[in-house]
């Protein structure tokens, strides 16, 4: 257990808190860029902040405060010119550095501008990268956005889902690092929502934990496999400071506040053999629901989703002084360490250089992590090969990631692989995303989650 004053260390991501601080030195998802294919303008709150994030008229991204230092007024009510961010109260203008650019009726008055050029909001950089949209919100010199060898892998439809969920991005996080909880909370549980008793699937065996330059990797052995099982040999990564990359896909716990998360699952499945070449033009984003409209519960048929509940109902900010570690928690307690070094190390040195960024422009090129199926998503499999692959395959039946697919991005998706997607009929787009249970693999290397 922790105390209540380490708790804290790991919880509070506002500015000036120290995990706070920590988390302000990465480059964080915050938007998908297809959201700005109709809209200019979204409102958002993250890591305590209250933000506007927009796209100009000359197709460039600004991340500002929220509030126009004139008189309050909300800038997410403003509207976008070939440069920057207008408000709509008395028109003043900010270009992307929260510069003010133009004061209509001030510069009137004053054509030298000297109270325009001294006034300046909260700003920024933001990033489009794999259809993601990206802030960094720390000091400068920024580290460089992650070019991760996924997102630049030929032949393959990506998509990106996002939900916002009411607890503390810690304990999402700390999923990233229990690999037992797939037995449970997606193959025995999925038996059991689909109303099965059973059989259960084999229980873990063992678990091994390591360090590496960007995070951890977890490797799991369980009933019936031999240690040349690829979880073993290669397993899955628990990505720093707050993602997850399971060799096709990535996940991204992003702090809203200390009370609410923004989940980010970018997904690339690979298209058929026979459907090369294939080039996406677009990478949609869209948000999928995780309450049923029509009972108020949890939808609990796609693998985020089950997740959600179960991070959920720890509380909204667990209470570690409670808890009762065993042996499958070896990770966990290792990933909590390596953050208390780190915030103990920046605050004592604030030129610390935090774990696994990348400044070397060189070395930012497809930037590899260990992926158990990085052979296959590089060069692919024809379609009867895919099917069968324990980890792709599935996607070729049903997205089963996350409830709530929007009917235009499956049908783009049907449309790269060439087939049908069987589990569409599952579930419906429109109404309640829970009213049916789509079908889910059984073993964990099928589950994406």
């Amino acid at each position: 257990m922790l105390s209540e004053e380490k708790n804290r260390l790991l919880t509070e991501v506002g500015p000036g808190k120290p995990m706070g601080d920590y988390l302000r030195r990465y480059w964080h998802p915050i938007a998908g860029a297809s959201e700005f294919d109709e809209e200019a303008v979204k409102p958002l709150r993250i890591l305590g902040e209250d933000l506007v994030l927009y796209k100009d008229l000359g197709g460039n991204y600004g991340l500002v405060d929220r509030r126009c230092p004139h008189r309050n007024a909300d800038m997410s009510y403003g509207f976008v010119e070939q440069c920057g961010l207008r408000c709509s109260y008395h028109g003043w203008q900010y270009d992307q550095s929260g510069q003010c650019v133009h004061q209509p009726f001030e510069e009137t008055l004053d054509p030298g501008a000297r109270m325009r050029r001294n006034t300046k909001i909260k700003a920024y950089p933001v990033q489009e990268k794999a259809g993601l949209l990206w802030a960094y919100m720390g000091p400068q010199p920024a580290p460089l956005l992650p070019d991760w060898e996924l997102f630049n892998f030929k032949n393959g439809f990506a998509q990106a889902v996002f939900a916002e969920i009411p607890c503390n991005w810690f304990q999402c996080q700390e999923n990233s690092i229990d690999p037992v909880h797939f037995e449970w909370t997606h193959n025995n549980w999925t038996t059991r929502l689909q109303g099965g008793e059973g059989p259960y699937v084999p229980t873990h065996l063992k678990l091994a934990f390591e360090e590496f330059e960007h995070g951890f990797v977890y490797r799991r052995l369980r009933g019936g496999e031999s240690e040349d099982n690829v979880m073993w040999t290669t397993g899955r990564v628990t990505l720093w400071p707050n993602g997850f990359f399971l060799g096709h896909h990535f996940e991204w716990r992003v702090p809203i506040d200390d009370h609410n998360t923004l989940s980010v699952l970018w997904v690339l499945s690979r298209v058929p053999t026979e459907q090369e070449p294939y080039v996406q033009e677009r990478i949609p984003s869209w948000y999928g629901p995780i309450k049923d409209p029509a009972t108020g519960r949890w939808i609990t048929s796609h693998v985020a989703n089950q997740d959600f509940v179960v991070w959920v109902g720890q509380g909204t900010v667990t209470d570690r002084t409670r808890e009762k570690l065993g042996q499958s928690d070896k990770g966990i307690v290792m990933m909590r360490r390596r953050f208390f070094e780190e915030m103990e190390a920046m605050q004592a040195d604030p030129a610390h250089e935090p774990k696994g960024l990348i400044r070397d422009a060189a070395t930012n090129c497809n930037v590899p992590l260990p992926s158990a199926c990085r052979d296959e998503m590089l060069h692919g499999l024809p379609r009867a090969a895919l099917a069968a692959h324990p980890l792709l395959g599935p996607y070729l039946r049903d997205f089963f990631g996350q409830a709530g697919q929007p009917e235009h991005v499956r049908v783009a998706y049907e449309r790269a692989i060439g087939q049908k997607v069987e589990g569409a009929k599952f579930f419906k787009v429109h109404g309640s995303a829970a009213e049916h249970h789509a079908p889910q693999p059984t073993s964990e290397e099928e589950q994406a989650g």
